[in-house]
C-alpha cells in the first residue's frame, strides 16, 4: 500500500499533534477560494482536527479527496464521513492509497514535517504530481527543529511559497508554509476571500489584536515585573505595567466588512486623506498615477491591507528620512513598496515611515495573491500609507480631510 508522504517522529519525543488554530491555518488556502476547486487532503485521520476543519471549509461546488494516514484504514474513514451527513458525504471522497487520487488546486498535508530535510525533500517531491498548475501545497513544522524539514520548507518557501504562518498556540508551536511551484493567474485574486492569519489574535469576534501587540504588551509587562523585582518599595514599574494596555490597543486589528462590489478600491489603511492627485513615477511604469495619501495618527488601526484583489509582483524599500508623515516632505520618507499585477493594471501600496515610525512589517511574499480588503501588514506608531492606481482606469470617490476605514471605505472606482 502506498502511505501517506507525511515524515514522520523517529525519537522519543513523540508525535506533534496540530490543533484547531495550526488546522484553520494549514486549510486557510482551501477554505478562502470561493469558486469551485479541488482539494486533497493527505495523512488525514477521524479524529484529525485538520480534516474537520477541511470539511467546514466546503463550499456547494468543492470537491475533497481525503487519503488515510499511515496506520489508519480508510474504512474508518468513510464511516466517518458518513456520519457528517448526506451534504458532507457527496463531497468528500475517501480513497486508499494516494495513487488513487487527482491533481488538485490546493493540497494540505495533515501530519506535519518532522524529519530530516531529505525526508522533507522527498515527500514534497512525491506530492508535487498532485498540484494542478498554479495549486498551493500546505504543510506544517515544528517551529524548533531548525535544519530538518523546517529548514527545507523555509528553502522551498524562498523559491516558491505563497507565505509561512507562524502558529505559537499548538503544542508544540508550528509553522505553517504554504508552497506554490506553479505561477498562479492574477485572474484568480478576485475570486479569494482574505486569508486566515495566525498573525491576528482574536480577542472577540469583531476584534482581534496583531501578534506584534502581543510582543509589545509581553515585554512591557516584563519591564514592570523587573522593575518590582529590582526595587520593591518604589512605584516606577507601574509606568511601563499600565503602558502594556495602550501598547496592546495601538496594534488593534478589527474585522471588516469587505465591499464585494468588484469595481471597489478601498482603503488600505484608518486615517486622514492628505492629498489625491495625478503624477508621474517611473518605477512603476509609463503613464500618470492616481495617488491617494492616508495619514496614520497614532491613534489609528496601524494593520494595512489590500485595496484590490491582485497578484505581488515584486516588492522593494526605498531608503530615506524620518519627517511628521503629515508633512509634504514625508514622500522622501523609507518606504516599503509592494506591487501588485491585477485584471485593472499595475497598483502599488506604499507603506511609509513617519516621525515615530520606524518599522514597517510586510507579510506578502512575490507570488502571493491578495484578495481585497486580506491583511498584509502593518507600519508601527504614526505613519503614511499611499495607494497608486492607473490614473487612466480610477476615478477617486475621496478627497482630502476625509477619514477612511482600511477594508471598508471605497475610495476609488475602476472604470
Amino acid at each position: 500500500m502506498t502511505q501517506s508522504p507525511a515524515v514522520r517522529v523517529t525519537g522519543p519525543s513523540g508525535a506533534v499533534r496540530l490543533g484547531e488554530r495550526a488546522a484553520r491555518t494549514l486549510v486557510s488556502e482551501f477554505a478562502r477560494r470561493n469558486d469551485p476547486k479541488a482539494g486533497l487532503l493527505v495523512g488525514a485521520t477521524p479524529e484529525s482536527a485538520v480534516l474537520a476543519a477541511a470539511i467546514e471549509a466546503l463550499l456547494p461546488g468543492d470537491r475533497l479527496t481525503v487519503v488515510p494516514a499511515e496506520g489508519a484504514a480508510a474504512a474508518a474513514l468513510r464511516e466517518h464521513v458518513t456520519a457528517q451527513g448526506r451534504w458532507v458525504a457527496d463531497r468528500v471522497r475517501v480513497v486508499d492509497t494516494l495513487a488513487e487520487a487527482d491533481a488538485a488546486a490546493v493540497v494540505v498535508v495533515a501530519e506535519p514535517f518532522t524529519g530530516t530535510a531529505d525526508e522533507a525533500r522527498v515527500a514534497i517531491d512525491g506530492l508535487a504530481k498532485y498540484l494542478a498548475e498554479g495549486a498551493v501545497l500546505s504543510v506544517a513544522a515544528p517551529l524548533f527543529r531548525t535544519g530538518g524539514a523546517d529548514g527545507e520548507l523555509d528553502r522551498q518557501g524562498v523559491l516558491h511559497g505563497v507565505r509561512t504562518d507562524l502558529v505559537l498556540r499548538n503544542t508544540p508551536p508550528v509553522r505553517v508554509h504554504h508552497l506554490r511551484f506553479t505561477p498562479a493567474p492574477v485572474a484568480l485574486a478576485a475570486s479569494l476571500s482574505p486569508a486566515y492569519r495566525p498573525s491576528s489574535v482574536p480577542l472577540t469576534r469583531g476584534m482581534h489584536i496583531d501578534s506584534n501587540g502581543v510582543a509589545a504588551a509581553g515585554i512591557t509587562l516584563g519591564l514592570a515585573a523587573l522593575a518590582r523585582a529590582a526595587r520593591p518599595k518604589s512605584k516606577l514599574w507601574l509606568l511601563p505595567a499600565l503602558a502594556a494596555a495602550p501598547v496592546a490597543a495601538f496594534f488593534r486589528d478589527p474585522e471588516r466588512d469587505v465591499p464585494e462590489d468588484p469595481s471597489a478600491v478601498v482603503a488600505s489603511a484608518d486615517g486622514q486623506v492628505l492629498s489625491v492627485q495625478r503624477l508621474q513615477d517611473e518605477r512603476f511604469g509609463d503613464g500618470e498615477w492616481l495617488r491617494i495619501a492616508v495619514f496614520l495618527s497614532v491613534l489609528d488601526v496601524h494593520v494595512n491591507r489590500a485595496p484590490v484583489a491582485g497578484k505581488v509582483v515584486d516588492y522593494f524599500v526605498a531608503d530615506g528620512g524620518f519627517v511628521n508623515a503629515m508633512k509634504p516632505d514625508a514622500e522622501h520618507n523609507v518606504a516599503a513598496y509592494t506591487v501588485l499585477d491585477t485584471d485593472h493594471g499595475t497598483v502599488v501600496v506604499a507603506q511609509r515611515t513617519g516621525l515615530i515610525a520606524r518599522r514597517i512589517v510586510q507579510r506578502a511574499p512575490v507570488g502571493s495573491l491578495l484578495a481585497r480588503g486580506e491583511r498584509f501588514g502593518l507600519i508601527r506608531f504614526g505613519s503614511r500609507t499611499d495607494v497608486y492606481l492607473p490614473a487612466d482606469a480610477a476615478d477617486p470617490l475621496v478627497g482630502p480631510g476625509d477619514k477612511v476605514v482600511g477594508g471598508a471605505t471605497v475610495i476609488a472606482r475602476w472604470r
